[in-house]
């Protein structure tokens, strides 16, 4: 009976040894991981505004709640009170899918599974819509 408890003790002390070395690892890794979006951010916005296609420019870029990181779009030939904002949007959602899943300048973030969001304003400044692409979506 003694040499269970042992054993047991011993078995119970192995696994929160191997558990606490996975935490502080993966813990640090999500330090790092942290540290390179916050500068990658930083370099975004050191470029904006940037006119990223013709009649799209990109404002901002900003990090919020956990892993996501919204990016702050004007649509410049686009007035809110003539627009199909409903067209435009699910347009623009299928393309940034796509987007998401080919563009090695958001790999950072796809690697690490945030989430996407894309503010879009027209050339008023007068907020159109937001579109999020989670990353079930561009796995």
């Amino acid at each position: 009976m003694r040499k269970q408890n042992v054993l047991f003790l011993t078995i119970i002390i192995i696994a929160l040894g191997a558990v606490g070395y996975f935490y502080f690892f993966l813990e640090e890794n999500a330090e790092e991981v942290k540290i390179e979006v916050t500068e990658l951010v930083g370099k975004y916005n050191k470029n904006c505004p940037l006119k990223i296609q013709e009649g799209i420019r990109l404002d901002s870029v900003s990090l919020h709640e956990e892993r996501t990181v919204q990016y702050n779009l004007t649509l410049l030939n686009v007035v809110k009170e003539t627009a199909e904002i409903g067209v435009i949007k699910t347009e623009i959602e299928k393309s940034l899918i796509s987007t998401a899943k080919a563009n090695p300048g958001l790999q950072v973030f796809t690697d690490n599974d945030y989430t996407l969001v894309y503010s879009y304003s027209d050339k008023k400044k007068a907020f159109l819509f937001n579109v999020k692409i989670f990353p079930d979506q561009y796995k």
